[in-house]
């Protein structure tokens, strides 16, 4: 069985408005249903677990009646950080299903512009290695400060380089054991499951993602986001 697992429990505190960036709405519908389409239009996703807000909770039922989401099976309440929140979420399907035979997709809830095609190589990385993480190589020249940005002396080949998105998908039972070994060693507040992994020794597997699979994290980005949910591919281009 394979569950998508959305976070959507930030406060968006960077984008500075009166509601979390999730429930922001562009053309007349709330960033985060965009995201829940998403994994319910896709036929290799089973069920859609979502972490939100508590008392956003009777919001987000609302909007899976109103949208027709007929995978979301979980609503459950985000925990303090990000790392928590998540492993709410596996505690979630743990107790209704048990662990075996159980595949997680985690995915950011602010980027509802992830295409099928994402989560269909996140799925087949995962089957062939055990694990996958969405990421897209560096293009820009990168270079390394040691005084906050204001001046530096070292590049990194950006050949070497690429930026991790979602969907960060694993076996149940190997998040349920990071999440453990975590709280052993009293790893609190991970950026991501991929740096959680990471930090535990385990070995990052890459699967394909794109620019247009866009955070929303800024009011910069929402723009972004409405321009390319406006944007057809012109049928010239390969």
């Amino acid at each position: 069985m394979v569950i998508a697992l959305l976070t959507a429990a930030g406060i968006g505190s960077r984008m500075g408005q009166d509601i979390p960036k999730q429930f922001i709405h562009v053309d007349n519908k709330p960033l985060i249903v965009y995201t829940l389409e998403a994994f319910q239009n896709h036929p290799g996703i089973d069920a859609i677990v979502c972490v939100t807000l508590p008392n956003w909770i009777d919001v987000v039922k609302a909007y899976a009646m109103q949208f027709n989401i007929k995978k979301l099976r979980w609503i459950v309440p985000g925990g303090a950080t990000g790392q928590e929140s998540i492993k709410n979420g596996l505690m979630a399907v743990r107790n209704s299903l048990g662990e075996d035979d159980i595949t997680i997709m985690i995915h950011d809830g602010n980027r509802g512009l992830v295409s099928g095609e994402i989560i269909s190589n996140s799925l087949a990385v995962y089957r062939e290695h055990g694990s996958a993480v969405t990421v897209i190589p560096c293009v820009e020249a990168v270079f390394f400060s040691e005084d906050g940005g204001l001046s530096s002396d070292k590049s990194i080949p950006r050949e070497q380089l690429y930026r991790t998105q979602t969907p960060h998908t694993y076996d149940l039972k190997k998040l349920l054991w990071a999440h453990e070994e975590a709280a052993k060693k009293k790893i609190e507040n991970s950026t991501a499951t991929c740096t959680l992994m990471q930090a535990l020794g385990e070995k990052i597997y890459f699967s394909k993602g794109s620019e247009e699979n866009l955070k929303i994290t800024t009011t910069e980005d929402l723009k972004l986001f409405n321009v390319l949910l406006h944007t057809r591919k012109e049928s010239w281009l390969k």
